[in-house]
């Protein structure tokens, strides 16, 4: 009898675990890791970051020519000279992907690999990136643009020059988000320095398009914008975010406005995530999941550690993001749990 009980009980212990919900946790990958791309391919979650700072120990990859020159100079931003990509069927188990873009592939390009924004078209993967910090016109680089043909590369350029490569209406050309609207229109905004233009891309998605006034560049900076920006659509309006305050500073925070175009006016309404001392500081530079189908957000950002005053030191954590009965986007409750499993068909 003794035994039989035994047994059961074992047996009542291991459906309990199996029904336990696993949360992703947060951070969701191991390293340093900033600025995320969140999207959706082919039934499955990726996440493009930017490499924030290296592991004790790593080291970064092979150079040539004039990437070893500028290495030697710029210290700061020189080991963010690759990228790693993330993927995941549930949102809570994530592979990651090494290196799917390389300045090895990208031979204009030598240091501050930034922020990538990667769009599914024409058969093709294409990650938009930034490059080099410019500071000015005379320095050689911006925006550029690599394809692969899925979705963990290897990306290659492909332009062989930056598609952006100057400062216009005062914005640097980086920190650049894709968005496709309904009528199969991209349009990618972009900038720092606390200017954000809006630019239209050609079907091949690898040169720009002027609009309708013959112009090729729009500024649409909201107020309190620094850079960062990121597009969504939901109900036929168009959401336009953005990160504010010191990206390496604890008082980085998103947010955003509301408009009936993709041209705006953006008028801000107000911050909907920032810092929580109990929890993390620094939280922005963030992207937006949509469950397909459904009316259920996810806002995937980066944010500093509790105790950790190292600007690099930056992680890539996901938490639910609401909206309020009248369509406003209600604050983000920032955790530690991260996000229970959401798998997506096969």
């Amino acid at each position: 009898m003794k035994n039989a009980v035994t047994v059961l009980g074992l047996m009542l212990l291991l459906v309990a675990c199996s029904n336990k919900e696993e949360f992703s946790g947060n951070p969701i990958v191991e390293g340093w890791y900033a600025d995320p791309e969140g999207v959706v391919f082919d039934n499955e979650y990726w996440i493009y970051p930017t490499l924030s700072d290296l592991p004790p120990g790593a080291d970064s990859v092979d150079f040539v020519g004039l990437q070893k020159e500028t290495r030697a100079i710029h210290q700061v931003y020189n080991i963010q000279t690759y990228m790693d990509a993330f993927s995941s069927k549930d949102m809570v188990h994530w592979t990651k992907h090494p290196k799917v873009l390389s300045i090895e592939n990208i031979k204009w390009l030598e240091f501050a690999l930034w922020a990538p924004s990667v769009v599914q078209a024409n058969g093709k993967y294409y990650l938009f990136f930034g490059g080099n910090d410019i500071q000015n016109d005379e320095q050689y680089g911006g925006i550029g643009v690599a394809i692969a043909d899925h979705p963990a590369g290897p990306f290659k350029d492909a332009l062989g020059k930056p598609l952006i490569d100057k400062i216009v209406n005062g914005a640097q050309p980086i920190d650049q988000f894709v968005f496709k609207d309904d009528d199969g229109s991209y349009y990618m905004y972009y900038g720092g320095w606390h200017h954000c233009n809006m630019v239209k891309l050609s079907p091949d998605l690898l040169s720009l398009v002027p609009f309708d006034d013959g112009s090729y560049y729009k500024s649409v900076t909201p107020e309190n914008y620094v850079e960062g920006p990121f597009m969504l659509k939901r109900n036929n309006k168009y959401y336009f975010m953005w990160s504010e305050g010191s990206w390496g500073g604890s008082d980085y925070s998103v947010a955003y406005a509301i408009a009936d175009s993709p041209f705006g006016p953006f008028k801000r309404i107000g911050k909907i995530l920032q810092q929580d001392e109990k929890v993390g500081t620094g939280a922005g530079h963030h992207s937006v999941i949509q469950i397909p189908g459904k009316d259920e957000w996810y806002i995937v950002y980066h944010r500093h550690p509790l105790g950790d005053a190292a600007p690099n030191h930056r992680e890539v954590c996901i938490d639910r993001m609401y909206f309020d009965e009248n369509g406003f986007i209600k604050p983000v409750e920032m955790t530690f749990k991260g996000i229970g499993v959401n798998r997506l068909p096969d």
